[in-house]
Order: structure tokens, then sequence, then C-alpha cells
């Protein structure tokens, strides 16, 4: 145990962040580091409990609990405290490919099944994993360690976000020759294109795909299998195949009005602006400058567009959700060790509303019709007040509220609702099967599709998911693969 009853001595404390109406002016991360006797306290404030449900990785209520790639945190934590850093480097990457990843965007499953957290705020885990890492890396500790034999298998691995990663690592480690393709002109998947540079710096990214190359995985951009790449081909030139495509094709709003100028994906939105900021082009794909941003859905993606929006000097905008809002504390049917579902502000709110006053959000409310001028670009969203009520067989559902229609001006709308699934591309190609939600059938634990010698894992197999749980299951065909290799 780290410290003794350090979770009586010591409050809960994070690092300040940039001032929000100073940072939107900006792209660069926003967490400020952390004193290392900070650090040390708040993993004092670990209680060694006998059973640490912080790394459980169980799911609960159809939601993970805990860590899921199982990370060691009580044991590292401790070493923290200690001052022994090295060796809590060597605890953390025992379970954790890229905790600067992870550190960095991870909502932190962890925490919200501390058992400090039952009547106290939780440890600081989220934090301490990502000063860890990055105190590795400025200590030389991490470099360059390609495998000491090589065992003549070939792996192509397709897609480089963080299940390829995982995967090819893994892999690569293993001794297998590992080839990751990827169809953008950067290798990194969404951790590039899918997560604004403010909340994970693509030099981070960069970094770790660097050390990866000189350990001896070779990465192909500008590679899409099944259009410029033939599929047959990825067979028959490597033993097996990891597919790691994502899920990135995009829930839509098929309303009256759809069709006008000036309504889009998130991701087509995130992504021109971090090409942008890469690629020094002098304007983004899709600009909320000088505009009404309206964004329709909640979760990350839905932040991020806010982030990203106000940075580019939007004049307004509003977040459509059309869920209730959460309570500010845990309720009777959300007990710990679940995760916690009450309301928080994350950084995109928390910016708007230093600008603004309030958060951004309106919730209970849904879309209902886009409206546009002569010329078919949009103009307006008209929307309505929805409650949530159970139907004959007790499922919720939301009902439209007489009434309560309203009129926003609007020349941007950022459809941020979620995924419904992987492209059909490199399925089709490859005659992979589908389950019942269009993801690659392949069982967990075990990853194999239908097809002899090719796996599947991350958010292309488990659909929409988290990078932890990517993480966790490129880790996992990475095994099985190796297994299919080399007989056992």
């Amino acid at each position: 145990m780290a410290k003794p009853g350090g979770f009586m001595e010591y409050g809960r404390e994070l690092p300040a962040d940039r001032i929000p109406t100073e940072r939107i002016h900006d792209w660069q991360e926003f967490h400020l580091p952390f004193p290392e006797e900070n650090l040390k306290r708040q993993s004092a404030r670990c209680m060694d409990c006998g059973i640490p449900f912080c790394h459980s990785g169980a799911i609960i209520s159809g939601m993970a609990s805990g860590c899921p790639v199982n990370n060691l945190i009580p044991e590292w934590n401790d070493l923290v405290y200690k001052g022994l850093w090295r060796q809590a480097l060597e605890r953390l990457l025992k379970t954790n490919n890229f905790p600067e990843f992870t550190g960095r965007v991870c909502p932190a499953p962890c925490e919200g099944s501390c058992t400090l957290g039952i009547n106290d705020p939780p440890v600081t885990i989220k934090n301490i994993e990502q000063a860890i890492i990055e105190k590795g890396f400025e200590q030389g500790w991490i470099g360059p360690r390609p495998p000491l034999e090589r065992s003549g298998r070939k792996v192509a691995v397709v897609g480089s976000g963080p299940a390829g990663l995982a995967c090819a690592d893994q892999l690569n480690k293993a001794g297998h020759m590992v080839t990751v393709f990827e169809r953008a002109d950067r290798i990194g998947g969404l951790l590039i294109y899918g997560i604004p540079n403010m909340k994970l710096d693509k030099a981070v990214v960069k970094r770790r795909v660097d050390l990866m190359a000189a350990e001896g995985v070779i990465f192909m951009p500008n590679s899409e299998v099944g259009k410029n790449y033939p599929a047959e081909k990825l067979v028959s030139d490597f033993d097996a195949v990891v597919l790691c495509g994502g899920a990135t094709k995009p829930r839509d709003l098929l309303l009256e009005g759809r069709s006008l100028n000036g309504i889009h994906f998130a991701m087509e939105f995130l992504q021109g602006s971090t090409r942008r900021l890469l690629n020094a082009d002098p304007l983004p794909l899709i600009s909320a400058e000088g505009k009404d941003v309206i964004v329709i859905g909640g979760g990350d993606t839905g932040t991020d567009c806010v982030g990203t929006s106000l940075r580019q000097n939007c004049r307004s905008l509003l977040q459509l959700e059309i869920l209730s809002r959460p309570p500010d504390t845990r309720q009777a049917d959300n007990p710990w060790p679940e995760w916690p579902k009450v309301y928080k502000l994350d950084y995109g709110q928390e910016e708007f509303k230093a600008l603004y006053g309030q958060d951004p959000r309106n919730y209970s409310v849904t879309a209902r019709r886009f409206v546009g001028d002569e010329n078919g670009n949009l103009r307006e969203v008209h929307t309505v007040q929805v409650e949530w009520v159970r139907d004959a067989n007790g499922r919720l559902g939301p009902q439209e509220i007489p009434g309560s229609e309203q009129v926003y001006p609007a020349q941007l709308v950022l459809l941020a609702m979620g995924f419904l699934g992987p492209e059909d591309t490199v399925l089709g190609a490859l005659g992979v099967e589908r389950d019942e939600r269009s993801n690659a059938r392949a069982e967990y634990g075990k990853f194999a599709t239908n097809r002899a010698g090719v796996f599947a894992a991350g958010d292309m197999r488990r659909g929409q998911s988290l990078v932890v749980w990517a993480i966790n299951e490129g880790r996992g065909a990475a095994r099985e693969c190796d297994r299919y290799l080399m007989g056992g």
C-alpha cells in the first residue's frame, strides 16, 4: 500500500488546465504538467483495496467497469509514491501499449470503479498513468527494442488506429514481420484524424509510430485495401491478416432538407480541420468561421466539434442532445462500480461556458427539419422538445411535446450521432461474414473470421467503442493470430 491512510489524509487534486479563454486561440494541448510531489500525494490516495475493481475490465449494465486493458493500477500507484518511476513504467507497459494515448483521451472507467469513489472522489488514475509514460520518454527509458529473432511469418494489419497499432506492436514483439496498411496519408487512424490536436497532439502519435518503425514495423499509408491495393493480394502475400479498420460509417439524420449545403458529418469537419493544421492548408475543408453552428449529438465527437468550432471563430453555437440531462450525482439504479452516468462539463462545453456563461447543450430536444434559402444553402434548423416515456413493452423512447417547437439560425450543422459500423470495402472484398450489427463476425477472445487466417479486432468487430477497448482487442487478436501462425 502506497501510504496507509493516505486516502483519508489527501484529497483529490488534478493539474490545472490552461485558461479556456486563452486556449481557444490555438490548437495546443490544454492540460498543464503536475509537480512530482503532487503526483506522489495523489498516488498515496490509492487504498490497495483487497479487490481492485479499477483494473477489472468487466462489463456491467452494458458499460465498462474498470480498465479494459487490466492496468495494474495499485502496483504502479505504490511505485510512484515511493519514487520508483522506472519500475512503475515497467508495470504500466505490461498491459498497455500506448499509455500516452489513453492517459490523454480515455474517459477513465478505472476511476468510475475506484473503491475510494464509493464515498469520496476517486484516485486520479488517468493523470498518474500519463505522468508515468511521459517520464519514461523524458528520461530516455523508452527506445527501440526490436525482437532478437524473427519467426519468418508475415502479417498484414489493415488499419492504423489504436487496435491496429496495438496488434502490430504485439505481433512485432513476437518476432513476426508486420506491415500496417492505412488508407489515409498519415499513420494513426482516428488518433490522427478523429481526435483534435488540443486533445491529443499529433506529435505524440508520430513519436510512437516512429518508435514502432524503428522496431521493424512497416507502415504503408495511402494504401486502401480493396481499392488501390487488391484484397486477394493481401491474402496471398501474407501468412495472416488482421482487420482493424474501425467503425467509420456515420449515423445519418434523414430529415426534410438534409440535402441542403451546410449539413455535414462530424468526422468530415474534424478531419478537414486537422488536415489544415498538419498541412498548413489555407482553409479547412469545412469551416465554422463566422457561422451559426448547431452540433447534433452529445458524445465525445460532439464535444470535439464544439471545441473545434470555437477555435475556428464561429458566430454562435448550440449543441442538441436528445437524451435528458444526466443527474449531478449517482442514482440508485447506477451504483458503484458501474460507470457513473452523471452530468459533467467536458473541455468543449467548459470553453463555451467560459465565453458565454452557460453550457451549449440543449437537452431533451431533437431536430425536425432543415430549412434553406433559394440557393440551397442551410438557413435554419427547426427543433422540438421530447420527453422519454415507456411503451407497452417497458422500453423508453422519445415522444415530441406539442407546442415546444423552436427555430434556430444555422449555416453549419454537424451530425455527431455515432457510427453504424464498418464500411463495406475491405470486408466485402475478402468475403468476411457480418453479424446482425453489420460488424465483422468474429468471436471475442478468438477474433477469427469465417475466412482462414483472417482475424478482426477493434471497432470493426465490436462496433463504436473506446480507444482502450481497441487496444484490448488489438492485443487479443495479436495473441490469437500468433497462435494460428505458430501452432500454439
